[in-house]
């Protein structure tokens, strides 16, 4: 090959770097009708720098290297015409032991060869001719495929094998994408065991000795590279459904574009998380909780919101506002999930077989208390913690304020709810009614969660049900206000949601009254506000089987699977709603057992009828068969009443 001295290295040289410069710099200028204008240009100086590299060979008498068609431009350049077929890759062992040695004349060759048609390739998909991308990126593989892995080709042989990966991705080929970054990492991790010496940048195979990286930066760009292998190979486990397998290369791509300072604030931010939704479903809520506090931190480098007069001035600054904003809505959207879940799932573990906090299971959780903390201290210390010098204290002090082990008793859960709360009103501070209706709806729907969950371990009934009206006050007026033909299905929800609160709120209402006075009847101020309530939890019930009717009021012959149990739920208890009410009139008793009745009945008619409804309701259909029976002997009775008096 030519010297480096040589002026017609130095031209090489300058193509390279003219190509690289139009590539990465002026191709951002280029007009929409003319999008690729400058790839084009670059993509002739980097065949030029090819068909110069080849005459060297021949000029030194070396055997013509085969492969290489970007000379006559007949790769693929109108686009996908040559047929696609997934190659194999995983070869490590012999990339390791076989061919040139890398610093070799020869190994130099091909590595310089291969570089070339890596940007080629990586050109071509660029401008879209992906057949033609392939074809440069598998010349690449080929010429790679003659030298041994060394420092001269290391970060090469990486490079291509991810911009493969990212290829057969791109073509829904997820198995042979895989293969690709599987080898890279192997690649990787088998030279940092048996080299580990700062390996030769591509873009030094092209460069004069006094523009040549230093060690510090040849290693900071190696490490970038298999960060992004990291990265792909994260979205190549997730779309195989390896979830846990997806997360922990996520969560060691974060971590790494930390420690090589290459990130974008918002966008890690956004996507730690994002992560920290796996560990929250998951119930690992240290490292959920991890995620969120980093997520918070690191989006605060992105710097604060510009006001709405500079937004008004500079399209820039309206830009940054729009995103700044909305990305960290969606970090408290995050936070509320972490603090909804860990509340649930502790009343999950706290309820007994009625829906109570189970004392004796409390205790029980509160004496393994002390060893839970001292496990969450021992994995702490093993886990994979995100932060610099500059962030880990920041992030280690939010942790702090924010519980990851499960609340055993209200105060402790009140700390959460208040947590949850706070990042509502950050979420809904964006996501407003105005323009964000469904998000809006989701985030109030999450916040009525947060205060059920609370609401479970309130030992005072008075204030659970204070809590529960806290529930209907913010989710009533909109559910009333909602376009049932744009939002039915929200609509149906927050409806069915109201139903069960009132029902919540009756059943206290009607505890606390005989808690209150066992030995007399209930006052008839009690007696109407319990009515209210019921007939309120009726009418939303109502509410929703109205809204699955016909626009003529048809009741629908068969019910849809996403509705079926919810709408046969919602028969059965407004059949038993009518049978809670308290009335002291015979006729008034007997009308509401007969419509008492008409949906006790619905209910067993339906799955008489419809033998695949009777699983998704089992309890429900058994109770209602039993009180078909059973009503028409107590209307009856009451029938007889009203006769003798008569």
């Amino acid at each position: 090959m030519a010297s480096v001295s040589s002026d017609e290295w130095r031209a090489i040289c300058d193509k390279f770097t003219n190509a690289q410069n139009l590539t990465v710099v002026e191709s951002l200028n280029d007009p929409d009708n003319d999008p690729f204008r400058s790839k084009y240009k670059a993509r002739e100086l980097l065949r030029e720098i090819y068909c110069s590299l080849k005459s060297f060979e021949a000029g030194e008498g070396e055997e013509e290297s085969g492969g290489e068609t970007g000379e006559s431009g007949e790769s693929g350049e109108s686009g996908e015409q040559l047929p696609v077929e997934a190659p194999v890759d995983g070869q490590t062992e012999e990339a390791f032991s076989q061919g040139f040695c890398g610093d070799s004349p020869a190994g130099l060759r091909a590595a310089k060869l291969g570089a070339v048609e890596y940007y080629l390739g990586v050109n071509h998909v660029d401008t879209e001719e992906l057949s033609a991308g392939q074809e440069h990126l598998m010349n690449s593989m080929k010429l790679l495929g003659r030298c041994r892995v060394s420092s001269e080709n290391v970060s090469l042989f990486i490079h291509a094998r991810n911009q493969l990966g990212i290829l057969w991705a791109g073509r829904d080929e997820t198995e042979t994408a895989q293969g690709f970054l599987e080898t890279a990492e192997s690649i990787y991790q088998r030279y940092m065991k048996e080299d580990g010496s700062p390996p030769t940048d591509m873009a030094d195979y092209f460069s004069t000795e006094e523009n040549q990286l230093t060690h510090q930066e040849r290693t900071k760009r190696f490490e970038l590279a298999y960060t992004h292998t990291m990265y792909y190979l994260a979205q190549v486990y997730k779309n195989l459904g390896e979830t846990e397998r997806a997360a922990i290369y996520c969560h060691s791509t974060l971590q790494r574009q930390l420690k090589l300072n290459q990130f974008s604030p918002m966008e890690w931010a956004l996507n730690a998380a994002t992560l920290s939704q796996y560990y929250i479903t998951k119930g690992r809520y240290m490292e959920g909780r991890h995620c969120l506090s980093a997520a918070t931190v690191i989006s605060g480098l992105a710097g604060e919101v510009p006001s709405e007069a500079a937004a008004q001035e500079s399209e820039t600054e309206s830009e940054r506002r729009e995103q700044l904003r909305q990305k960290r809505a969606e970090i408290a959207r995050c936070w509320i999930k972490y603090c909804l879940n860990i509340l649930q799932d502790s009343k999950k573990l706290l309820e007994d077989s009625i829906g109570e906090l189970d004392t004796d299971r409390q205790e029980e959780m509160k004496r393994g208390r002390r060893l839970e903390e001292e496990e969450e201290e021992k994995e702490r210390k093993s886990a994979m913690l995100f932060g610099s010098e500059d962030t880990f204290d920041s992030i280690a002090s939010l942790e702090e304020k924010v519980r990851c082990l499960l609340p055993m008793d209200f105060t402790e859960a009140r700390a959460i709810f208040l947590v949850g709360q706070h990042y509502v009103t950050q979420a809904k501070d964006y996501f407003q009614m105005d323009g964000y209706v469904t998000d809006h709806i989701e985030i109030l729907q999450d916040h009525s969660s947060l205060f059920r969950s609370l609401a479970f371990y309130e030992e005072d009934l008075d204030r659970r049900c204070k809590m529960h009206k806290r529930r209907v006050d913010m989710m009533e007026p909109v559910c009333m206000e909602l376009n049932s033909k744009y939002y039915l299905m929200i609509r149906r929800q927050m409806m069915f949601e109201l139903a069960e609160t009132y029902n919540e709120m009756m059943d206290l209402k009607l505890t606390l009254a005989n808690r209150q006075d066992e030995t007399e009847s209930l006052d008839s101020h009690t007696i109407k506000k319990f009515n209210n309530l019921c007939s309120a939890s009726a009418k939303y019930f109502q509410m929703f089987l109205d809204s699955l009717c016909s626009p003529e009021g048809k009741q629908p012959e068969h019910l849809e699977e996403e509705v079926l149990r919810p709408a046969l739920v919602a028969r059965f208890r407004v059949a038993r709603l009518y049978s809670r009410l308290i009335c002291t009139s015979p006729p008034g008793q007997v009308e509401n057992l007969d419509k008492s009745l008409e949906h006790y009945k619905y209910v067993v008619d339906y799955c008489d009828s419809h033998p695949e409804a009777v699983a998704t309701v089992e309890t429900e259909l058994e109770l209602s068969r039993e009180m078909v029976g059973l009503l028409p002997l107590k209307i009856n009775r009451i029938k007889a009443k009203i006769h003798a008096n008569n």
